[in-house]
């Protein structure tokens, strides 16, 4: 299965690209799709930059699923809400590309890594490296996308299954004593 994780930023979108057979991980590819060189004040053009350079990733690696980090809430709402619309371009690219895409928050894609939700980019790069057995350290960027696959190459899996029992459903046998559910 070939997993694309995305790490959304307006100025730097990571991608990384793994080979998952079992519990075996394979490196393909991973970088960065940078807008810098657009002008700061243009944001249509910047969210064109990114849903353009994340369909190209598509096509190019012919990914079969994608994993995509969540937004968090900056100290800044502005900020969380340049950085929401750039995740925006990056979703819009994966589901016209017909992609099944997963969301992990860093947290989640920090403790499925390091083993702690409050490791730091050092050691997601250094963890990262290891798992794939990549020979130099990933950019910091294109680390968390490949660290967002390998969450994914894990869980996946767990949640297919989930998937395929049916939805969760309300207990419907429950009793309520005093505001207890027992």
């Amino acid at each position: 299965m070939r997993i694309l994780g995305i790490d959304p930023g307006l100025q730097r979108t990571g991608f990384g690209v793994i080979e998952a057979q079992g519990a075996r991980l394979a490196y393909v590819a991973s970088g960065t799709i940078d807008t810098t060189d657009a002008p700061r004040g243009d944001l249509p053009l910047r969210l064109k930059i990114i849903f353009d350079g994340v369909c190209e990733v598509v096509q190019r690696y012919s990914p079969e699923h994608a994993s995509v980090e969540i937004v968090f809430v900056n100290v800044n709402p502005q900020s969380t809400l340049l950085l929401g619309q750039a995740r925006g371009a990056a979703l819009a690219a994966l589901v016209s590309g017909g992609l099944p895409v997963a969301e992990y928050t860093a947290l989640q894609m920090k403790k499925a890594i390091v083993g702690h939700g409050l490791a730091n980019k050092a050691q997601v790069q250094e963890m990262v490296k290891r798992l794939l057995k990549l020979p130099v350290l990933p950019g910091k960027d294109a680390a968390d996308a490949l660290g967002l696959a390998i969450s994914h190459a894990h869980a996946g899996a767990s949640f297919a299954a989930l998937a395929k029992a049916g939805p969760l459903e309300r207990r419907q046998h429950a009793q309520y004593r005093k505001g207890r559910t027992y």
